[in-house]
């Protein structure tokens, strides 16, 4: 299988699909293989794509292979269905960043992987434009 067509099959990478636990209604995001109720029965959600910014840091000193983006931002995020994750956020300039800031999922490249060249995308965050 090729790179780029093993990438586009890593679904909650590309669609934030979470899971949510059939026994307790809980959502995940990313996936686990049990609950925390103790089941391990599971089914595919789709996350919301829309929150807030609940806290987050500017990115100075960025590890291997991201040193060209630096300064950037990495905020936790509440979407509307209560989940939490880790995402870059993007079109906006460090100083304005805020907690309670309403954001919304966009797909963006993530970086480009070493000698080869290869595109890695994925899901980034923007503020909500009103």
């Amino acid at each position: 299988m090729s790179v780029p067509r093993y990438w586009r099959n890593e679904v909650p990478r590309y669609r934030l699909i979470g899971e949510e636990c059939a026994a307790c209604g809980k959502k995940y995001f990313p996936a686990r293989p049990v609950c925390s109720c103790g089941s391990t029965e599971f089914k595919d959600y789709k996350l919301t794509e829309t929150g807030e910014v609940v806290t987050w840091t500017v990115i100075k000193n960025a590890p291997i292979g991201f040193e060209k983006y630096t300064p950037y931002v990495v905020g936790l995020i509440e979407l509307g269905d209560s989940v939490r994750l880790l995402s870059q956020i993007v079109d906006v300039a460090p100083e304005d960043v805020s907690a309670g800031m309403r954001v919304e999922a966009c797909f963006r490249r993530i970086k480009e992987d070493g000698k080869t060249g290869i595109l890695q995308y994925g899901y980034k965050f923007r503020p909500v434009v009103v």
